[in-house]
């Protein structure tokens, strides 16, 4: 049975730190008048105390304005604290401000790194660089009372012990983006300290409708387990876990009626690879495919367990091609054979509010080479998954579409509209759309999303071409040359390189990479 949490007991909103030379101090000023926290610079030993220490006349401490913890990262011989040094209010969820992160700090603790042996400080001093990389991670956004990692049906059915519980103990784990840098938080039981992260995009608005004016919030939650940058993370583990999986909810609040639109994106979910060697267009390598079926069901019966009624819509190029001038014609009935022989899905009915599930399997759409080799496997792998609660659409995005004839989506349109109107999905406004489209975008490929110009205007327009151009150069560019060390950090922060002290301490360079001197989690 959980522990009931004290339901006074809230976040600390801001704080100061007091840097001594032997440890750092954290105050909370809210008005709180509790225990301020102590943590030491030599190893970052957590402890709470009642009064500052005695500041020396020739050396007074450093002191700032803080507005939470993030979470402390343990390395060889130090550790590395992690604050929110700067915060930006951007809108309100559930009746409670939301805040982005615009500045992070990280703040060494690892003064007993002098006394340890060369190979240790050559190897703390190479795990050490890429949390530079974290310092500029984009897209966190954080509530001092709204719980983030959950969409409204999910709080909405929350049960009132729950809701007694800290924020974190409420959290969806897969959504919590510091969920690995909070544990040394969690075991000493700072609950007022523990602030959730995530990262995705938030953005709160207000639309009109008639004389009506409802409010509209997109917010995505980027998973946590198998994230990472374009082509360095790609398909699923084992598990079902698929790369660079996102839930993205759309809200929209009129009346005192919320409505909640739900739609989740990520990598094809087998094992595959795309191996960067210096090419615009890597090739695509299928990893152990008689897998391929296993960890399909896998991932959708996790999406079934979560999300009820699924329909999956394949975007990635087919590598058909056609001639007739009536292609478009052709394409259409080629293309949904597979969905012509699935019986439609069976919606399971929310009393508050409408939910829909769609699970988008594309990343560059535009690309060629294997993705029809993907397609065709993910599309075998789906053949004895179907049933009234998952339905797959295969909808060839660049032979359809290319890179001017948008209006062709509406053969897409015609096949899930079914689906969408049963489920009661309404979209008000497509602008916010594309910067929704643009944060998650940059968080995986360094540039914003492509053919942007279509969601915003409607229409391609020559500016958004030579963006886009301009764009997947910088993408050739950071996948080759930046994303490596970034996806390195990226698995450091959040727990897939664990750094264990018990294995041979040659510095990586010498042993391939962070993965000779770290437990994969």
């Amino acid at each position: 049975m959980m522990e009931k949490a004290d339901s006074g007991q809230k976040l600390y909103t801001r704080m100061r730190l007091w840097e001594f030379p032997d440890q750092y101090i954290v105050e909370p000023t809210d008005g709180s008048n509790s225990s301020l926290l102590a943590i030491s610079r030599s190893d970052g030993t957590l402890n709470l105390i009642d009064v500052l220490p005695e500041c020396s006349k020739l050396r007074v401490p450093k002191m700032r304005t803080i507005f939470g913890l993030i979470g402390i990262l343990k390395l060889i011989a130090g550790s590395y604290l992690m604050v929110i040094t700067e915060r930006e209010c951007v809108g309100s969820y559930m009746g409670n401000p939301i805040f982005k992160i615009s500045s992070l700090k990280i703040l060494r603790c690892n003064h007993a790194l002098q006394n340890s042996p060369s190979e240790q400080k050559k190897m703390e001093t190479e795990f050490s660089e890429l949390l530079s990389v974290a310092e500029n991670t984009p897209g966190l956004y954080f509530s001092y009372e709204s719980n983030l990692t959950l969409s409204c049906q999910r709080l909405h059915e929350l049960g009132d012990e729950s809701k007694l519980l800290p924020l974190w103990r409420q959290a969806d784990p897969r959504f919590l983006w510091n969920n690995y840098l909070l544990e040394l938080l969690i075991d000493n039981k700072l609950d007022s300290y523990l602030l959730p992260v995530i990262q995705g995009s938030f953005q709160h608005f207000q639309a009109a409708i008639g004389k009506d004016i409802a409010d509209v919030t997109l917010i995505a939650r980027r998973c946590s387990r198998r994230n990472g940058t374009r082509m360095w993370r790609r398909g699923a583990d084992s598990d079902g876990y698929v790369a660079n999986f996102v839930e993205t909810e759309q809200i929209i609040q009129m009346h005192g009626h919320t409505a909640s639109f739900v739609q989740v994106r990520g990598s094809m979910p087998f094992t595959w690879e795309q191996i960067v060697d210096l090419t615009y267009k890597p090739k695509f390598e299928i990893v152990k495919p008689e897998e391929a079926p296993r960890i399909a069901e896998r991932h959708f019966l996790d999406l079934r367990k979560t999300y009820q009624s699924v329909l999956a819509v394949d975007l990635v190029n087919k590598d058909i091609h056609f001639t007739s001038k009536n292609a478009p014609k052709k394409i259409k009935s080629v293309l949904f054979w597979f969905d012509s022989s699935v019986p439609t899905t069976k919606h399971d009915p929310c009393t508050h509010l409408n939910q829909i599930i769609w699970t988008n399997t594309i990343f560059s759409p535009h690309q060629h080479g294997g993705e029809g080799r993907l397609s065709e496997k993910f599309a075998n792998a789906m053949q004895s998954i179907t049933s009234d609660d998952v339905r797959y659409v295969h909808f060839d995005f660049h032979h359809i579409c290319g890179h001017v004839h948008f209006e062709r989506l509406s053969i897409l349109y015609e096949q899930i509209e079914g689906f969408l109107e049963k489920n009661g999905y309404l979209l008000l406004n497509e602008k916010v759309w594309a910067n929704h489209g643009d944060d998650i975008s940059i968080q995986y490929s360094g540039t914003p999303a492509l053919k942007g110009d279509f969601v915003r205007y409607g229409q391609r327009t020559t500016q958004g071409i030579l963006n886009d151009f301009k764009n997947a150069l910088m993408r050739y560019y950071l996948n080759n040359f930046v994303d490596g060390t970034k996806q390195d950090a990226i698995d450091l922060l959040q727990g897939h390189y664990i750094v264990s002290v018990s294995r041979d301490l040659r510095a990586p360079s010498q042993q391939g990479g962070l993965e000779a001197v770290a437990v994969s989690a």
